[in-house]
């Protein structure tokens, strides 16, 4: 950990993690996310011209800002692709988009390399079976409450929420609060730009 004495906020965060999983995030340095049933709630909207909607949630957003202003990377890793993931991806200043992935397994192996990265400095978040071989093979490999079981009990840790209601959130608070890196935030004593809320 940064601090040798966490911030209250931190210890209560960590105090609802299993000690293990704690461990693995203080060696994160790249947090990737599967979009659809992570970052949204997994449902697909359609408006009358056909076109496909997506909800995202603002907690997310924020929660993924505050781990680039950490130092720590984030890269958006979907098996759809479309100019909703783009347009996220740009709202949040997130220059690591993968869409159409279909080899997740592969491609978190190539983003690792490309990026400096040993997999296990990397936490992947995902909700189905085309996320499974990326979270077998990196450090922290964590999946949602809606996810199938199996998907589950591959990963480290499950979120107390689900995915679309603030899942990545908590994941992020769980990198930062292992890393000491949370307390800043809370006690103001970091200014941060550009961090409103998305």
């Amino acid at each position: 950990m940064t601090n040798k004495i966490p911030h209250p906020a931190e210890s209560l965060i960590l105090s609802k993690v299993p000690e293990t999983v704690r461990q693995r995030a203080e060696n994160i340095r790249l947090l990737a996310l599967d979009v659809d049933g992570v970052l949204t709630d997994g449902s697909l909207l359609y408006n009358e011209a056909g076109e496909q909607l997506k909800r995202f949630n603002a907690l997310d957003g924020h929660g993924l800002k505050m781990l680039k202003q950490s130092g720590i990377r984030v890269a958006l890793i979907t098996g759809r692709s479309g100019p909703i993931v783009t347009r996220r991806a740009a709202d949040l200043g997130i220059a690591l988009v993968y869409q159409d992935a279909r080899n997740k397994g592969q491609l978190i192996s190539t983003v690792a390399s490309e990026n400096g990265f040993t997999l296990d400095q990397i936490a992947y978040i995902g909700d189905d079976i085309i996320d499974l071989q990326a979270m077998q093979k990196v450090g922290l490999a964590v999946s949602v409450p809606h996810a199938p079981i199996y998907i589950q009990q591959a990963a480290h840790w499950v979120t107390s929420v689900q995915g679309g209601y603030g899942a990545a959130r908590e994941l992020a608070d769980v990198i930062l609060a292992s890393q000491g890196l949370l307390g800043p935030f809370l006690q103001g004593s970091l200014l941060v730009r550009g961090l409103a809320i998305q």
